[in-house]
């Protein structure tokens, strides 16, 4: 089952620090899911945002942020390992969340302040704060708003000890949406 594919990713490489924040992998993206879940996300949302990560963990990159001399493009790594367990609705916005966050530099005057120190290094290697051009392009994606939800939640997460459910509460979701992709029209 894809639950107990995904829980044994987190349990092994998400268990350990975030990239140059004070919480794991595993922690940061558990956040981000109860995050969503008190904004009433839809159930896509939710798991989105508890799987925004999983490129970072499923792609070699350095532990150390300072380490990291170019982009890994954990988005594109995670959002295309989803998207063959999952529908657009949770892949998308994971794809997309790392756009999100150098949309939001270019939209919001106040925004890159906020960001985290490891946030802005990787700002940095992702290009920085979007285009013109790009912006156009990035509002044209049919799930940029759901990314940009996420990539607030993702901002957020990286409060060190705050209190989640852990992965197996989300179980039951991971899977019924799993299920219901299976059993839908498939991508081609």
């Amino acid at each position: 089952m894809i639950a107990d594919d995904i829980i044994s990713i987190y349990d092994g490489r998400g268990a350990t620090a975030y990239f140059g924040e004070g919480v794991t992998v595993a922690e940061h993206c558990l956040q981000a899911a109860q995050f969503g879940r008190r904004s009433e996300a839809s159930d896509a949302l939710v798991v989105a945002a508890l799987l925004h990560d999983i490129g970072h963990l499923i792609e070699t990159v350095p532990d150390q942020i300072s380490d990291w001399k170019t982009d890994g493009r954990h988005e594109l790594v995670g959002g295309n390992w989803l998207a063959s367990h999952f529908g657009p609705d949770v892949c998308e916005p994971v794809r997309l969340h790392v756009a999100a966050k150098r949309y939001l530099c270019a939209t919001e005057n106040d925004y890159r302040d906020a960001l985290s120190a490891a946030s802005v290094v990787t700002l940095g290697l992702q290009g920085g704060a979007m285009s013109p051009n790009e912006l156009t392009a990035f509002e044209a994606e049919p799930y940029f708003r759901d990314a940009v939800l996420l990539r607030r939640w993702d901002d957020q997460a990286k409060i060190v000890g705050y209190p989640t459910p852990d992965f197996e509460h989300f179980r039951p979701l991971v899977e019924r949406l799993a299920a219901k992709y299976a059993a839908g029209p498939r991508r081609t």
